[in-house]
């Protein structure tokens, strides 16, 4: 069964709007699986003898993971006609086993460019040991309920 997601349109967001936040728990199982998932064999991610050595205290994401949940984020909120034009973020701490990491993000501008309607979002992850942990933007495409010429599209 194709379940869609529901669609927001361009004329229903407004500056501020905040989109519906995520909660992953981090633990090791989930570590694990993305690392085996993704191929990313570094052994900060799976084996916390190294990852201790290495002077870490925990296990933590890969930047895989993190991008992939801020993607999750953004595309179930602007639904199955909405593009994701880019994303832009930075990774400044971790998000670590024992962590919850929640993504969040809000309307930060709304405009018309080259024809599309564009909405520009702040994004990130953070938890509750470091704060925010990946801030981030993002540029998305949505759909009109009105063509150019004012009449209804949908």
């Amino acid at each position: 069964m194709i379940v869609k997601r529901a669609q927001v349109y361009w004329e229903d967001v407004a500056v501020g709007d905040e989109l519906p936040s995520i909660e992953l728990p981090i633990n090791p199982r989930r570590l694990f699986l993305q690392v085996s998932g993704s191929q990313d064999w570094y052994p900060t991610h799976h084996d916390i003898e190294y990852a201790r050595k290495a002077g870490h205290a925990e296990l933590f994401t890969t930047t895989g993971f993190v991008q992939a949940a801020l993607v999750r984020l953004i595309t179930d909120w602007m639904g199955d006609d909405g593009w994701l034009q880019k994303l832009y973020f930075e990774m400044r701490r971790q998000n670590r086993s024992g962590d919850i990491m929640i993504c969040r993000g809000k309307v930060s501008d709304k405009k018309h460019s080259e024809g599309q309607k564009l909405v520009e979002c702040e994004v990130w992850a953070e938890n509750d040991r470091e704060g925010v942990t990946t801030p981030g933007r993002a540029w998305v495409i949505l759909p009109s309920r009105t063509s150019e010429s004012g009449t209804a599209d949908v």
